[in-house]
């Protein structure tokens, strides 16, 4: 059965860019309206809709959804690295249920998954260990992405089964909202950068080290105007998060992902996990939206949204 979900923002910088404490004070009192809220629930299994960040899945096979059979933590931007602790007759029964109502999701015994997955299971465990979970990829970053339709699809097929799961349930969705990080594109890419984007491999520790303080640069950069990054869209934001609190999943139907990354940027494109999430829920959810901030110290329209099934 689903007990719950929650819906938030991720960021990289989280663990060393400093915001205005008294913002950094009223996301972390939101935050922990959302632990208590998840920890009320007494989850045992979490599902979790994430992005990637170009570091578990590449061009060299790219598809739209994977479930995450197994699966290992990268340990970027401050989570913990190692194994996942993943039920694999429960991931391999929720592939099997998804492909059965229509929906072509992968599956992955090698799921290579950043911060994009585990900071929010990391920050959601600190009232009630989430980590039991079945991690569940929507390529966000690289085009051509999957459709909002499709989303909701992978959200609604996944619901399904959960809600015919003994486990309780919860359901994470990590992403968004505005945020323009340096994604690079295989279209623009330097030959270097085109042969990674395509054949993958981890990146060596000088080669990480020199990303993430990339990452902590322009947070400091995009608040001073100088990043050169479209700048956060809390306008945007807003409209989105009302839409999801009203039960509203067509927002995003007739716009083109050339107007997302104009007016989102290109981590935009991550609000397809809350898509997924909220399609996961059926019909008639309930939705709250515990907190919102334009951060640009973190990059990141900040959002936290918790929400339970009717």
């Amino acid at each position: 059965m689903i007990v719950g979900a929650v819906c938030m923002s991720h960021s990289p910088l989280l663990d060393r860019n400093r915001a205005p404490a008294d913002t950094e004070q009223r996301f972390n009192n939101a935050l922990q309206q959302a632990m208590d809220f998840v920890a009320s629930l007494e989850p045992t299994l979490t599902i979790v809709f994430y992005p990637d960040h170009v570091n578990g899945f590449f061009y060299n096979l790219l598809p739209a959804f994977c479930i995450g059979v197994e699966g290992y933590s990268i340990g970027d931007y401050g989570t913990v690295s190692g194994k996942l602790n993943i039920p694999e007759p429960l991931a391999m029964s929720c592939a099997e249920s998804a492909l059965a109502q229509g929906v072509d999701v992968a599956l992955s015994y090698r799921m290579n998954v950043d911060h994009g997955a585990v900071q929010p299971i990391e920050l959601l465990s600190n009232g009630k260990d989430i980590s039991r979970l079945i991690p569940v990829f929507i390529n966000c970053a690289a085009a051509p992405r999957p459709t909002f339709a499709r989303v909701r699809a992978l959200g609604a097929a996944v619901g399904a089964w959960a809600r015919s799961c003994p486990e309780r349930v919860l359901i994470v969705a990590s992403g968004g909202l505005s945020h323009d990080p340096p994604v690079p594109a295989l279209a623009t890419a330097t030959p270097e950068v085109r042969s990674h984007l395509i054949d993958g491999g981890a990146l060596g520790h000088s080669q990480r080290m020199a990303r993430q303080n990339r990452a902590h640069q322009l947070g400091y950069q995009l608040g001073a105007g100088t990043s050169g990054l479209l700048p956060l869209n809390p306008e945007w934001d807003r409209k989105m998060l009302a839409a999801f609190a009203a039960g509203d999943l067509t927002q995003l139907d007739e716009t083109g992902d050339d107007e997302i990354t104009a007016t989102g940027g290109r981590g935009g494109h991550e609000i397809r996990s809350w898509f997924a999430a909220l399609a996961a829920l059926g019909a008639n959810y309930r939705a709250d939206v515990l907190f919102y901030e334009a951060i640009n110290e973190w990059i990141t329209g900040m959002g936290i949204l918790t929400g339970r099934a009717a």
